[in-house]
């Protein structure tokens, strides 16, 4: 990591950047955000009565990379601190510098390209072997598992990512020692019981009650198929559930459900919480296989 991205990616832990609430209205909102443009401006100096046609820009230049964005943001009418500075506030928020960035690059190096379709267990009658069978069934789950709504909000290392692209969650947020943000900013700072359209544009703010990353202990991003398997079937990581709770969890649990309808701006997960459900018990009642 280059000094420069090691400085941003350090300002992001810290939430020292300023939020970037604007962003082309052409552009999918953001997974989970909490991107509210504000009621009297856009980032740009429109205002919410005066759109503008698409491709123009107001006048702006072209939008910096977002970590020259965050950089810019974050120092913008202070003095900038020193890295080594910034090192030192991190080391006693026990905040490391890596955080907000790693599982983005992991997602992008191992998120499989994704499903638009799910298909339910009795696609996989004809598989002889149960065993062989039970591995299918885990695989067509992994469709949803992997997919953006789920690992958007079961990182690894650093807070939720959002977008279909899974990029670092703006404005910058990290997970908190309760997984539920930064004690002043919550998760339900931003985010209520249900989705909330934009009333400027296109897109919404995701919601649902409760609303919180899933623990450190089931971070998906970035692990193969088969790693995430073992993972959820394993209580001390699962948070004490054996497979019936597992079925529960993901045939009725309101948060998973939240996946199929995430709100304007958003792709679903693929099928429905039904067949999800289906493709659980028919895994569990075959063994719970794991793929290798």
């Amino acid at each position: 990591m280059t000094g420069r991205m090691r400085t941003t990616a350090i300002l992001a832990a810290l939430m020292l950047v300023q939020p970037a609430w604007a962003q082309d209205a052409t552009e999918a909102p953001a997974e989970a955000s909490g991107e509210m443009p504000p009621p009297d401006a856009m980032a740009d100096g429109s205002t919410p009565d005066e759109p503008m046609a698409e491709g123009e820009t107001g006048g702006a230049e072209p939008a910096a990379s977002d970590a020259e964005a965050a950089e810019g943001e974050a120092t913008a009418g202070t003095e900038t601190p020193t890295e080594e500075e910034l090192e030192e506030t991190a080391a006693t928020a026990g905040v490391t510098p890596e955080q907000g960035a790693t599982d983005a690059e992991a997602a992008e190096a191992t998120a499989p390209e994704m499903a638009t379709d799910l298909s339910g267990p009795d696609a996989f009658a004809d598989i002889a072997d149960e065993g062989e069978r039970s591995v299918a069934l885990f695989n067509e789950m992994g469709k949803v598992l992997q997919h953006p709504r789920c690992l958007n909000c079961h990182p690894v290392t650093g807070g939720p990512l959002q977008g279909d692209d899974m990029h670092p969650h703006m404005p910058p947020m990290i997970r908190g020692a309760a997984d539920f943000g930064p004690d002043g900013m919550n998760c339900n700072t931003c985010h209520g019981a249900e989705n909330v359209p934009f009333t400027t544009g296109e897109g919404s703010i995701p919601g649902h009650e409760p609303w919180s990353l899933a623990p450190v202990s089931m971070g998906w991003v970035g692990k193969s198929l088969g790693e995430i398997c073992e993972q959820i079937k394993d209580p001390e990581r699962n948070g004490g559930k054996d497979l019936e709770a597992l079925y529960e969890h993901n045939a009725e649990d309101g948060l998973v459900g939240w996946g199929w309808e995430p709100g304007e701006g958003r792709t679903p997960a693929p099928g429905s919480q039904e067949i999800f459900g289906e493709l659980t018990r028919a895994w569990i009642d075959t063994g719970a296989a794991c793929p290798s």
